[in-house]
């Protein structure tokens, strides 16, 4: 995503991405991104969590007008607990 990203921006529209792969945002330098810890396939929350989901979503486009450094990932604190009390991190 982060490839797309950098064209994107260059064209002059900002953007941030959500992640749930750390590594990966790293690796190919998105401008802006927020990471949780989360299973694949589940970037903005929980099935049928629609509260969930517009808290990360806000706080993925807060990230537009607060991240002034390229490559900045901010690791947002939800965890993750579809499961019961399971954790899952």
């Amino acid at each position: 995503m982060g490839l797309i990203q950098r064209e994107v921006e260059r064209q002059g529209i900002p953007t941030v991405s959500i992640s749930i792969v750390r590594r990966f945002t790293e690796e190919t330098k998105a401008p802006r991104a927020v990471f949780l810890r989360w299973p694949m396939g589940h970037p903005l929350g929980e099935p049928f969590r629609k509260d969930q989901q517009m808290v990360v979503l806000k706080r993925a486009l807060r990230a537009l007008e607060t991240v002034k450094e390229p490559g900045t990932i901010i690791d947002l604190p939800y965890r993750w607990r579809r499961y019961g009390d399971l954790l899952i991190e």
